[in-house]
């Protein structure tokens, strides 16, 4: 059935028996192909039957499907046209793993932060509304699928407080798995989950499956459709009128893998012409049991082996895992370890995290000290400014957050934390290229951001021990400090405690006296690498761990730039604003005169596949490096004069 569908449309004409065959085939898909690609295969598995309900009751790309997330669209993919180049997923060049308006005209908007898709819909039921009822347009149908905790962020609140106001119609598809990818958490989670626990719920369930079907959706007052969806809304949340008090008629609670159900509520929706919220209850990783059994492994990029045998019995078992061989810690255990070796010290030390304990590591400190843990759910803003709060009353806050995320707590980090100079440890984690999630989430942007933010410490770790220096440093200094580090693993070397290091001092880590490389966190390891090769050449190669882009440790650079044929700054994030124009800025008001070449990410967004093939892609990786070196001394001349001018080369 899959390999027959080249556009969404023809699903409508479809029987209930093809179209059940349909949604165990793109299943299957999704597994075959996750095994080999990786990706977020728990979440899309659970919304088939939420994607083929909302295709055969709409008429893409004419009418508009939002995709909260993101990470749920892999069977709308599918039937958008890209089966074909799905085994691609998430490569080089291949499907992104999110919506791409590059990719199909069915893809509305290029998403990947929780929480964005019900201010994008009513954004386009507003541009909708404004149109001459002669324009088709007019009547086009725009549905949101968004997870139950991204409802909880102050993103898509906002949007809910204010479509509630302006009353666009707009469906709103409530996907409740429970997780996000954690289990959700919040006050909001907890009313959600009542009404899933609640007999209200069965009742309203056995009400809506009798009652639906015999709802005309032609001809009949909508005050009648108003009132039996009210009256739905009445028996599984009489206590909790949240939605309906703020204007959005709510329907629910559905069972989200009923695709008949699902098709007859959101067509229902439709004809109110008023915004609906239908709230449908899901199983993550449904139709492929370790995924349903384990939604938090089965959530993301990095998936343990996925068993085909349990799909399909001619396929030949998984092997044993593991070959023997010791994994290095990853940056992301050893700032964990560090910390919760701190925190049995200091009973001052609370972590935070938006949504993401086990991915930022800190469910290792919430085991330790459960009380002085906080998942705030996707509220990254909040989580800052709670750490400001904490902070105030005399603790030593620590918030974990994704990079990419961390964009999204930025005013809380400027207004809150900064301008008020507290003790607030800030741990980006994925910094840097990230690989397969591809533009959203390239943690490539903060850096550059907060070099201008007044008494924040920046830093950045070249391996795991000084990871675990870094960490003391921060929960020893009286002020915010940021600290950055990638997903990699480390470099194997032997656990140790952290002891603290002078802020603002970098480190020569080897001597040379033609060329001076200075880096900002691991890609040192690289410098090192290419000053090695570079020695081959004739051309001896000084390199200096910058460790701190703020305060920078202008000082020893200046000292070890002068002379030099040429200086090279190395960062994994973006150039514009970052450590390499620090370091120019110290250099031109040293008065040291030597050419500058940055070594950094190309400007623009950088697209998804293997972070070592991205390296490659932007030539930060070691040979990479070695080439752009080389490709500068070729064009350098020898040791300008004193009134030279700094250059960029």
């Amino acid at each position: 059935m899959l390999e027959t569908i080249r556009d969404p449309s023809q699903l409508h004409g479809m029987t209930p028996e093809q179209l059940d065959a349909l949604a165990g085939e793109l299943r299957e898909k999704m597994i075959r192909t996750v095994h080999a690609t990786g990706g977020h295969l728990a979440s899309s598995l659970g919304v088939v039957e939420i994607t083929l309900a909302l295709h055969r009751v709409m008429d893409s790309p004419r009418d508009r499907i939002v995709w909260d997330t993101g990470h749920q669209a892999y069977a709308h993919k599918l039937l958008t046209d890209r089966l074909d180049r799905f085994d691609t997923l998430r490569q080089l060049g291949g499907v992104g793993g999110f919506p791409r308006r590059s990719e199909s005209e069915h893809d509305v908007f290029d998403g990947g932060h929780a929480g964005t898709g019900v201010s994008i819909g009513v954004g386009l039921a507003a541009a909708r509304d404004v149109r001459p009822r002669t324009d088709p347009a007019s009547r086009q149908r725009i549905a949101v699928c968004v997870g139950d905790a991204a409802v909880g962020s102050g993103l898509t609140m906002e949007a809910l407080n204010h479509l509630g106001h302006t009353r666009h119609p707009l469906l709103i598809v409530l996907n409740d798995n429970e997780m996000s990818i954690s289990p959700s958490v919040g006050g909001l989670s907890t009313r959600l989950n009542k009404m899933r626990l609640s007999r209200a719920y069965q009742e309203t369930k056995s009400v809506t499956q009798r009652a639906l079907p015999r709802v005309p959706v032609i001809g009949k007052p909508a005050f009648e459709l108003l009132a039996w969806a009210k009256e739905g809304f009445k028996r599984s949340w009489a206590k909790v009128g949240f939605f309906e008090d703020i204007g959005v008629t709510y329907i629910g609670v559905l069972d989200g893998h009923n695709r008949e159900e699902l098709e007859d509520a959101f067509e229902a929706a439709f004809q109110l012409r008023a915004p609906v919220l239908v709230h449908v209850k899901t199983v993550k990783g449904k139709g492929y049991a370790p995924a349903e059994q384990d939604s938090m492994s089965f959530h993301g990029a990095s998936l343990p082996p996925i068993d085909l045998c349990l799909i399909d019995p001619t396929e030949e078992p998984l092997p044993p895992e593991g070959n023997g061989k010791r994994k290095p810690k990853s940056y992301t255990q050893t700032f964990v370890e560090e910390l919760v070796r701190i925190g049995e010290a200091d009973e001052r030390v609370m972590a935070i995290t938006a949504g993401m304990p086990t991915g930022t590591g800190l469910s290792r400190f919430a085991d330790h000290f459960p009380a002085r843990f906080s998942d705030v759910g996707i509220a990254e803003q909040h989580a800052m400014t709670m750490a400001a709060g904490l902070a105030l009353a005399g603790m030593r806050p620590v918030v974990a957050l994704y990079s990419t995320f961390g964009q999204r707590a930025f005013d809380g980090l400027v207004h809150d934390v900064c301008q008020n100079n507290l003790p607030v440890i800030i741990g980006l984690d994925r910094s840097g290229l990230v690989g397969e999630d591809g533009t959203s989430h390239q943690g490539m942007f903060m850096l550059p951001a907060m070099r201008s933010l007044p008494n924040l410490v920046i830093g950045s770790p070249k391996d795991e021990q000084e990871m675990r220096d870094l960490v003391a440093t921060a929960h020893a200094h009286d002020g915010p400090i940021a600290l950055l580090y990638p997903r990699d693993a480390g470099e194997d070397l032997p656990d140790r405690a952290g002891e603290p290091l002078e802020i603002g001092r970098g480190e020569l880590v080897r001597s040379g006296e033609d060329v001076l490389l200075v880096g900002f966190g691991p890609i040192v390891q690289r410098l090192l690498a290419v000053a090695e090769q570079l020695e081959q050449d004739g051309v001896s190669a000084a390199v200096i761990n910058g460790r701190w882009a703020k305060p920078l440790d202008e000082g020893l650079i200046a000292e070890h730039a002068a002379g030099k044929r040429l200086v090279v700054t190395a960062e994994e994030s973006a150039a514009m604003g970052g450590f390499g124009d620090g370091v120019l800025d110290a250099l031109n008001r040293a008065g040291v005169h030597v050419p500058l070449k940055k070594i950094a990410l190309a400007d623009g967004f950088v697209h998804h596949g293997a972070v070592s093939d991205l390296r490659v892609q932007q030539r930060i990786d070691a040979p990479g490096i070695l080439g752009q070196v080389r490709e500068a001394l070729g064009d350098t001349t020898p040791p300008r004069t004193p009134d030279a001018r700094v250059s960029a080369a």
